[in-house]
C-alpha cells in the first residue's frame, strides 16, 4: 500500500489537496428533488464529493422493540427503536443510480457508504468509484473483505474503534486483496466538540498504517477541518443539509451550505499557507529587504577622521555595509569627506581598495 490512493483519476494523499467530501446522508428527508439540490448546494460550495448511505432498516437490523435495539445514553437519538431510526433515514436504493449520473454531470464523484454485502453488490452493478466504511462497520469484516475484492479505493473511518480494531481491520483489507486504502480519524459524537477531537491522531494513524489518512467531521468548527489539514489529513468529510432546521436525524449536526462554502474556503487557504519548506525570499519579500538595518555615517566626517560610535550606526535602511562589519570600522579612519546620511561603504574606508 501507499501514502495516496486514486478516485476517478483525483489522487489524494500528502501533496495534493484535500479531497473535500460531503456526506449527504439522511438530510434528503426523503425527497429526491432535495438530493438534487444538496449536490448543487455542495458543488457550489467547492465539494469534490457527494457520499451517500446505502443499507435499509432490515440490512442493519431486526425490528424488534426489546431494550437492546433502542438507543440509549446520551445519544441524539436517544429512546428511539433502531428499526424505526434507519428506516427514517435510509437513502431509496432506486434513487442512488440518478443520484450517482446527475452528480457526474455536474463534476461531483459521488459514492457511497454501503453497511453489508447486498448492498456493496449493488453498489458494483452501479459502478461506483469508491468506497466508505462507517466508523461503527469497522468490525463487519466479512463487508470489509467484500469491498477489498472490489479493487476500488476505499476510505475507512475509525471513529469508535480501537488502535487493535482498526489494525484487524487494515489487515483484513490487505489479506482480501485491497490495495487502496485511506483512513479518517474520527470522533464518534453528534455533534462533536473540538475538545473530544484529539486530532493529532492524524499523523500518528498516517505513520502507524503507512497510509493516508483524514479526518471525518462532526463537528460544527470550521477550524478542526483546518487544523486537521495543518497536521496531515489529505481527506475532510462533513454532513451537509440545506438546513439544520430539516426534519432529519442528522441535520442538527450538518453544516448549512454558507458554513460549507467557508469551510471549504478556510482549507484551501490553509493549503496554500502550508506551501512547503523554503527559505527563498519571495519577490515580495525582496523590496524588503533594503528596510533593515546597515551602517550609515550619521555626522559629517573628515578625510581621515576615525569612525567612533558617534559618528557612524547601525540604522535603517540597509543601503550601507552589513552590520557584521560594525566593530572592525570601530576605529578606522575615511578616505574622504563623508557627509551625514551618507551609507557606509569599503570605498569610504582607509586600507580597504
Amino acid at each position: 500500500m501507499s501514502r495516496w490512493i486514486e478516485i476517478r483519476g483525483r489522487k489524494i494523499g500528502p501533496g495534493y489537496p484535500a479531497y473535500f467530501i460531503a456526506e449527504m446522508s439522511s438530510n434528503h428527508c426523503k425527497d429526491f428533488d432535495r438530493a438534487v439540490e444538496i449536490m448543487k448546494a455542495a458543488k457550489a460550495a467547492g465539494a469534490d464529493a457527494i457520499k451517500l448511505q446505502t443499507y435499509t432498516a432490515d440490512t442493519l437490523t431486526i425490528n424488534c422493540d426489546r431494550e437492546y435495539f433502542c438507543v440509549g445514553g446520551n445519544s441524539l437519538w436517544k429512546g428511539e427503536v433502531l428499526h424505526d431510526l434507519y428506516d427514517k433515514a435510509c437513502t431509496p436504493w432506486d434513487w442512488q443510480p440518478k443520484l450517482k449520473a446527475i452528480a457526474e454531470d455536474m463534476g461531483l464523484d459521488l459514492f457511497s457508504t454501503p453497511f453489508d454485502e447486498t448492498a456493496v453488490d449493488f453498489l458494483e452493478a452501479m459502478d461506483v468509484p469508491a468506497y466508505k466504511i462507517a466508523s461503527f462497520e469497522v468490525v463487519h469484516l466479512p463487508m470489509i473483505e467484500r469491498i477489498a475484492q472490489t479493487g476500488k479505493p476505499t476510505i475507512m473511518s475509525t471513529g469508535i474503534a480501537t488502535l487493535a480494531e482498526i489494525d484487524e481491520a487494515v489487515r483484513t483489507f490487505r489479506k482480501a486483496g485491497g490495495t487502496q486504502l485511506a483512513l479518517l480519524k474520527c470522533t464518534s459524537a453528534y455533534p462533536a466538540s473540538p475538545d473530544e477531537m484529539n486530532l493529532r491522531t492524524i499523523p500518528h494513524l498516517a505513520d502507524a498504517f503507512d497510509l493516508p489518512v483524514g479526518l471525518s467531521d462532526h463537528s460544527l468548527y470550521s477550524a478542526v477541518p483546518v487544523t486537521a489539514v495543518a497536521l496531515g489529513a489529505c481527506i475532510v468529510e462533513k454532513h451537509f443539509a440545506l438546513s439544520r432546521s430539516d426534519p432529519s436525524p442528522d441535520a442538527s449536526f450538518s453544516l448549512e451550505p454558507p458554513e460549507l462554502q467557508q469551510t471549504i474556503e478556510a482549507i484551501r487557504t490553509a493549503e496554500k499557507a502550508l506551501g512547503r519548506v523554503n527559505y527563498d525570499v519571495t519577490d515580495k519579500e525582496s523590496a524588503h529587504r533594503l528596510l533593515r538595518r546597515s551602517i550609515f555615517v550619521v555626522q559629517d566626517v573628515k578625510a581621515g577622521d576615525p569612525f567612533t560610535k558617534e559618528n557612524i550606526r547601525v540604522i535603517r535602511p540597509g543601503h550601507g555595509l552589513h552590520t557584521r562589519y560594525y566593530h572592525e570600522v570601530l576605529g578606522r579612519r575615511a578616505s574622504c569627506d563623508i557627509s551625514k546620511g551618507t551609507p557606509l561603504a569599503w570605498d569610504l574606508i582607509c586600507g580597504s581598495e
